[in-house]
């Protein structure tokens, strides 16, 4: 017999994450490397674990290989349970069909058996590609002292970059009396977090309704909450003042792994009361060469640094040498930096071999329209001597 769950978490880590490039072209977006020992879904694992939701289904679906493996039986995150834990949910073959979670709503729709086993009161809809620390459980809280059927975690953007979000339009009291999907003129600052808490229930029927319109593209944003709304439900934000960003473009992961090392930035990793866990891959200490200058950077474990390292990140296993001069960059696991080499304002993909000699990236002063040029070199590449690879370049197996 299960025992019940007051919530059952849900999260959504099927994405392809076609704009980053060469980095999703053989793994999940949420199973990118970030911030010298994490993958992208350990900031979401961790603060449900940390919240006290400790039944969570992670539905996969698009190259779910390394990102299953890594997940394992959740361990890291305190998630191997015998009641609840962590499940890997893909889609599979029922006894008269089977299909690919054709949108986020189909994906909760398919993996309803899941919550039911559980009896749970509520359902919370997370995302794997997001880089924040928050207390799920102060929304829950929220929204059961509101008898709230949807709750919709909102950070407050500026206005100019609006149009870019879904806004939800809400009362002094936070109950949502609009939604408008990307609007040209948005009429507020609350833009949608991706993250939803449902009054299990009531979800259950619109997914039921949902999966009967066969106009629907089955998706929370575009089905589920207007049609919510439209019916009449009763629906409230839930404002998050902290930290927050959505990694899925190469800029946007430069970006948040820049900000480990700016004191100000607000994404702090040092904190004991909210710890971050991932999967440790045991690696030797890192080594620090007699030529070796390294200043304002993040150096993991395995290591091995004989060169100039400034405001950068290096993933474990990354190996430096001498000569080589990397700025502003992240060189992920297993990378190989040759001497002589030059790295500005790049990403090298993991395993990846930069050979002598080698320019990646140009400096740069600012974003350019809030977008950063950033070079990056595929992983498992290698990058011949000599070579120049330019500001904004992608260089892969299949080339540029």
């Amino acid at each position: 017999m299960r025992v019940k769950k007051e919530c059952v978490a849900m999260l959504l880590a099927g994405g392809q994450g076609t704009r980053l490039g060469a980095l999703t072209q053989k793994i999940a977006k949420p199973a990118v490397p970030f911030g010298g020992k994490y993958r992208i879904i350990d900031f979401t694992l961790s603060n449900t674990i940390n919240s006290g939701i400790d039944t969570i289904g992670i539905l996969t679906q698009y190259q779910p290989f390394d990102l299953n493996q890594y997940i394992g039986n959740g361990q890291p995150w305190d998630l191997d349970r015998l009641e609840g834990g962590a499940f890997v949910l893909p889609p599979y073959q029922k006894a008269k069909s089977g299909e690919w979670y054709k949108g986020t709503a189909n994906a909760i729709y398919q993996n309803i058996d899941f919550v039911d086993r559980y009896d749970a009161d509520y359902v919370l809809i997370l995302s794997g590609d997001h880089i924040y620390k928050m207390d799920y459980s102060k929304m829950l809280e929220a929204h059961i002292a509101k008898g709230a059927a949807c709750t919709i975690a909102v950070l407050n953007v500026p206005i100019s970059e609006a149009s870019r979000f879904g806004i939800m339009n809400a009362k002094e009291d936070g109950e949502i009396y609009e939604f408008e999907e990307k609007p040209k003129h948005p009429k507020s600052t609350k833009a949608s977090m991706g993250i939803y808490i449902f009054t299990w229930a009531k979800l259950k029927e619109y997914l039921i309704a949902d999966e009967a319109d066969k106009n629907s593209h089955n998706d929370f944003g575009k089905n589920i909450i207007p049609n919510m709304l439209g019916a009449g439900e009763k629906m409230y934000t839930y404002d998050f003042k902290g930290y927050w960003k959505d990694v899925g473009t190469i800029s946007s992961l430069w970006e948040a792994n820049m900000d480990l090392l700016d004191s100000g930035s607000g994404l702090d990793l040092d904190d004991p009361d909210w710890k971050i866990y991932a999967r440790n891959m045991a690696e030797p200490p890192h080594y620090v060469g007699d030529n070796a200058i390294i200043r304002n950077s993040v150096v993991t474990e395995g290591c091995e640094i004989d060169g100039e390292v400034v405001n950068s990140v290096i993933f474990r296993g990354a190996v430096v040498e001498r000569g080589t001069v990397i700025h502003d960059s992240i060189i992920m696991p297993d990378a190989v930096i040759r001497a002589g080499a030059k790295i500005e304002h790049s990403i090298v993909g993991w395993s990846a071999t930069v050979s002598e000699g080698a320019k990646i990236g140009k400096k740069q002063a600012q974003a350019d329209a809030g977008e950063w040029k950033i070079a990056v070199v595929a992983p498992e590449s290698t990058i011949k001597a000599g070579s120049v690879v330019d500001a904004g370049e992608m260089v892969g197996e299949e080339g540029k």
